[in-house]
């Protein structure tokens, strides 16, 4: 099994049964952990299924950029300029994040990520 840790957070990792239908059921805690709904998108990278949950279109940080805003003390038409700025660099931010994951070193086992210094 070839595992890629993603810097600075914490892996889980279960084995699951696949049915004769191809057919996985996943984790509870997984599922609740990443607030699975109803879909997911499944992609397939080298040997890996990644499976993702997949969000309502409306959830864009908007909340969280801002509040950051805010706290870094934009008001008035300087805070709606961040905004949109900011809200215009989510999508070359999350390719950035694909990216890095993709290209993260191999592990062969568990025990060589481990021991890796």
């Amino acid at each position: 099994m070839s595992l890629k840790p993603v810097s600075g957070e914490a892996q889980q990792l279960k084995k699951v049964s696949v049915s004769l239908n191809h057919q996985i059921t996943i984790p509870e805690t997984f599922v609740d952990a990443l607030g699975i709904g109803n879909e997911v998108t499944v992609e397939l990278l080298n040997d890996r299924l990644i499976i993702r949950p997949v969000k309502e279109e409306s959830e864009d940080f908007s909340k969280e950029k801002l509040s950051d805003l805010v706290d870094e003390g934009y008001e008035g038409e300087e805070l709606k300029k961040a905004f949109s700025k900011r809200r215009g660099q989510i999508p070359d931010v999350i390719d950035k994040l694909i990216e890095e994951v993709r290209t993260a070193k191999s592990y062969e086992s568990f025990e060589e990520m481990l021991n890796d210094n």
